[in-house]
């Protein structure tokens, strides 16, 4: 499907685009990325990278000229932190983004389109959710990136199912990914990040925002990357459908797990409750796509945290 496709990775210098670009490689993809502010994470002559800014029209409209496929990893994100204090960075620029990407690649007769969506399109529940339980009930602390999404995957909707000559959209909703070249900056990281920067450089103690019994989805990237080349592949209606490895877990059992890989004993932990705590539980259901793509993540939590401990030491010459 990809030999000598022209494919482009709408933001190929972020965590998802690296990798997506470093496995469409592997695929003889003729490969174009994205570039704003940062640099190229893979460094290969194969890849075309095109430094631009994906809320003017004109760049969205250049960029996506001659692509069979597109894949929107673009996105302004942030940690915990960020969302709560400014959510409002993350809102105008993604719309942005997304809006005028769909119309370049409509115009420009792309064959298909991958949107990356979010679990936070879900309402709160105690279960794992179903891609059809999506609507506009979100937990409070979400409102404004959930809306964000939402709206998203209501234009992708409206590109691949409401017009005369649709556009082939393909909408995935990941758990919460990790994995190499993940951002392991103090401020704005994610959990798994942050929790490994702290276990490598052995903070003694380890803080951890909240109480540590939040629960939540975590799915290793190169299995995200499985699930969106299958989604690409063998979803030819317009469905969103959730990317996720179905094993759920606590963000205490989550540190567990890395203090045991990286062979830190008795370390001290401290729970930090006036930090920004998220959603208590984040479940979600993977039976279509079990059904419908065929995807069943391969990579258990511990032996991706082993793999993402090595690439961070070795990477950061700890």
């Amino acid at each position: 499907m990809y030999k000598d496709a022209h494919v482009l990775v709408a933001g190929g210098g972020g965590f998802v685009g690296a990798n997506l670009v470093q496995r469409l490689l592997s695929l003889d993809a003729r490969v174009t990325a994205t570039l704003h502010e940062s640099a190229p994470v893979i460094k290969d002559d194969r890849v075309r990278y095109v430094r631009c800014d994906l809320t003017m029209p004109g760049d969205c409209r250049s960029v996506v000229q001659g692509m069979d496929f597109v894949f929107m990893c673009a996105a302004n994100t942030s940690g915990a932190a960020l969302m709560e204090q400014d959510p409002l960075a993350l809102f105008t620029p993604n719309l942005l983004m997304n809006s005028l990407m769909l119309q370049a690649a409509y115009e420009a007769h792309v064959k298909n389109v991958l949107f990356i969506s979010s679990s936070t399109v879900y309402p709160v529940t105690d279960r794992a959710v179903k891609e059809n339980e999506a609507g506009f009930e979100f937990f409070d602390k979400y409102f404004v990136e959930a809306w964000m999404k939402r709206f998203s995957e209501i234009m992708c909707e409206i590109y691949a199912t409401r017009i005369r000559q649709p556009m082939r959209i393909t909408l995935v909703r990941p758990a919460n990914l990790y994995g190499e070249y993940d951002n392991f900056d103090s401020e704005s990281s994610h959990v798994i990040p942050a929790l490994i920067r702290k276990v490598v450089e052995r903070h003694s103690p380890i803080e951890v925002w909240g109480d540590g019994s939040d629960v939540k989805e975590f799915l290793y990237i190169q299995d995200f990357i499985d699930g969106m080349l299958l989604a690409m592949r063998n979803l030819t209606w317009f469905e969103p459908i959730n990317i996720a490895a179905g094993n759920p877990c606590s963000i205490n059992d989550l540190l567990n797990t890395i203090l045991d890989v990286d062979g830190y004993r008795d370390a001290k932990i401290v729970y930090n409750k006036s930090k920004p705590m998220m959603i208590p539980k984040r479940m979600m259901d993977t039976s279509k796509a079990k059904a419908q793509i065929q995807f069943e993540a391969k990579v258990s939590l511990k032996e991706g945290i082993r793999r993402t401990l090595a690439w961070y030491r070795h990477n950061n010459q700890v």
